[in-house]
């Protein structure tokens, strides 16, 4: 019995003895869980180091050095431009015999049909209008398609836009450098006028401002095509009031008939006709048609068709800015 009544004490200086030993202990004296010896470290190591606190994001997708470097970067693209402008020539054209040349063939017989019409209701000589009507359709062209195929840029490259991860001035890009390669083929029609009609007699120095006229062409093509086509994109009542708009400024402009012979054919009303002189369009035709005329190219043109080209490309500047990044959801 002595050893029987000494088991319990021992078993209870047993079990004070853990109890001891144990470093944690809850009110309850139950065992504490690894789940709240976790929670007390996290606990600790909150309390003892400074608070982080995330800073917003800020996106710079609207910034003017993402519109440039969307202008830099379809540049810099320029091997897919160029092959898919001229692709769009090869397709227009594919199993046809004479191929881009029909684009130089039908321009060539509209200004032969118009420039005869004209120069026999306005009694002038068909030497002199002829090339006079030819150089004005050729200009009048690129900057009909500046506007018409302009506004659609995006809308018609819809799939590549979404599938394809290039800057969104390739599609404009695209469509100047084909517009030029019409106005190329178009040019081969004064090339043949000049010899039939002996035009390089009348050429003198001033026929190298073309150049630069040209350039001043192509150079407002592309902003023209950038902002019709990023508004164009976003409100689609755009584009058929621009196509209503072009046949207007054609008919305003002096591509058909000649403002020299206006003001000869009425006489006093010659005053009237300078009223031409608020149509922007009309001051592209002349300081492209001037020169290849071998006439002399008014200052005021240029200093009109350079302050367009600035403004114009403030907007479009703006407008890549701005919408840039929406394009791809809008088309």
């Amino acid at each position: 019995m002595p050893a029987a009544a000494a088991r319990p004490d021992s078993v209870s200086d047993q079990s004070d003895a853990r109890t001891e030993e144990s470093p944690v202990h809850s009110d309850d004296d139950s065992p504490v869980t690894e789940a709240e010896l976790a929670e007390i470290a996290e606990a600790e190591h909150t309390t003892d180091s400074p608070l982080l606190v995330a800073e917003p994001m800020v996106s710079d997708s609207q910034t003017f050095q993402r519109a440039f470097k969307d202008m830099r970067d379809g540049f810099h693209q320029r091997e897919l431009w160029l092959s898919l402008g001229w692709q769009d020539i090869k397709q227009r054209y594919r199993r046809s015999v004479l191929g881009p040349f029909w684009i130089t063939i039908a321009t060539g017989l509209q200004a032969l049909a118009m420039g005869l019409l004209y120069s026999t209701l306005l009694d002038q000589p068909i030497s002199q209008y002829l090339p006079y009507v030819t150089i004005g359709l050729i200009v009048w062209n690129v900057i009909s398609a500046s506007i018409l195929e302009g506004s659609d840029v995006f809308i018609a490259n819809e799939g590549l836009i979404k599938q394809l991860p290039s800057a969104l001035s390739v599609h404009v890009y695209r469509l100047v450098w084909r517009q030029f390669l019409f106005f190329i083929h178009n040019a081969a029609i004064y090339a043949v006028l000049l010899v039939a009609f002996s035009l390089w007699r009348d050429l003198n120095w001033s026929v190298l401002l073309a150049v630069p006229a040209i350039l001043l062409l192509f150079l407002n093509a592309m902003w023209v095509s950038i902002v019709f086509g990023i508004f164009s994109t976003r409100y689609r009542d755009i584009a058929p009031i621009l196509g209503s708009m072009t046949l207007m400024l054609f008919v305003l402009t002096p591509v058909m008939w000649s403002t020299k012979a206006l003001e000869n054919s009425v006489g006093g009303m010659s005053d009237r006709a300078k009223l031409i002189e608020i149509v922007p369009t009309f001051h592209y035709l002349e300081i492209v048609r001037a020169p290849l005329l071998g006439e002399p190219s008014e200052w005021h043109h240029w200093a009109i068709v350079g302050a367009i080209t600035v403004v114009g490309w403030i907007v479009a500047i703006l407008a890549l800015k701005q919408y840039r990044a929406r394009v791809p959801y809008w088309v």
